[in-house]
């Protein structure tokens, strides 16, 4: 039975939007962290994480034992053709964020990311159904 979230801890609940505002820092500047929706349906856990600015190639998931990890990573264009800038307020560096996906079926995760947001399907795995069968008296 699945009354619980993927995001669970053997030592309690886990909270997976309790760092969403921790961002990340370089240069004294802040960075904003990707905002992350999670809903969940009678069969699996659909994850959309808000990656604006973001080229696919550089977003990374990477599954590892019971967690996963979102890694994106803006680079800094030092290309300067069109003059000295007056003001850059577009941020670079690089994000990441874990989640505790004990339940998964990991082996049919899905991601697709389109207009920058990440949209993540993570199917439940099916609860073990004892076996039942008869056996012959030999």
């Amino acid at each position: 039975m699945y009354g619980l979230t993927p995001f669970e801890r053997a030592f309690g609940i886990f909270d997976p939007f309790a760092d969403l505002d921790s961002g990340f820092v370089k240069d004294g500047q802040r960075f904003s962290a990707c905002r992350t929706d999670i809903r969940e349906d009678d069969d699996k856990f659909v994850m959309e994480s808000e990656l604006p600015g973001f080229d696919k190639k550089d977003i990374s998931i990477d599954i590892s034992g019971s967690s996963l990890t979102l890694k994106a990573e803006h680079s800094e264009n030092t290309d300067e053709k069109n003059g000295k800038y007056i003001r850059r307020e577009r941020t670079f560096g690089s994000y990441q964020r874990s989640f505790d996906i004990s339940g998964i079926d990991t082996e049919h995760i899905t991601a697709d990311y389109k207009n920058g947001i990440l949209i993540m399907t993570l199917p439940k795995k099916k609860p073990d159904v004892p076996v039942t069968r008869r056996l012959e008296i030999q």
